[in-house]
């Protein structure tokens, strides 16, 4: 009996049928895996494009809120312009004309402010809050309480809740 050499087991070759290449077997025999991944990889990239065209249009909303809330602002405060430049046009020049016409000028920038949600605030006889009033002065008075506000050398503004300057005040005790 003779031996016979046995052959040297090798991976067998991929049967390839008429018209097929192997890529195109593998791309037949993909795994419910594979094509999860390749789903969830096309909805990153929708959800990516997405969020690049929502970071854009968000920067241009906000860049024309701020161009139309300025707009607002110089609209209101063009009419006190004027005023003041036909308050100094005026040839005539007497005094008490001159207080009047500041007066008005003056009014009608407080409704302007009142329009816009800009409030005032800080008056002698109010309580000292630190959020609010900037003490640069203090005294000793025994007739006041403490942390009354004696004296407003600048009224402090703000907008609804946001303090746009605080008021500088001078406190008792």
């Amino acid at each position: 009996m003779a031996k016979e050499k046995k052959k040297p087991e090798t991976e067998e070759e991929p049967k390839v049928t008429a018209g097929e290449t192997p890529e195109e077997e593998k791309a037949e025999e993909k795994s419910p895996l594979e094509k999860e991944l390749e789903d969830t990889k096309e909805q990153l990239l929708r959800v990516t494009a997405e969020y690049a065209n929502y970071r854009k249009r968000s920067e241009k909303e906000k860049s024309e809120t701020y161009n139309f809330a300025a707009a607002n602002v110089i609209g209101e405060i063009l009419p006190v312009i004027d005023n003041i430049e036909r308050a100094i046009a005026d040839e005539n020049g007497d005094y008490e004309g001159l207080k009047k016409g500041v007066q008005l000028t003056y009014d009608g920038l407080l409704a302007s402010f009142e329009k816009l949600g800009v409030s005032a605030f800080g008056e002698a006889g109010e309580q000292f809050d630190p959020n609010l009033h900037n003490a640069v002065m203090h005294v000793e008075d025994d007739e006041l309480e403490a942390n009354v506000i004696t004296d407003v050398f600048q009224k402090g503004y703000k907008v609804k809740d946001k303090v746009v300057r605080p008021a500088m005040v001078k406190t008792a005790n």
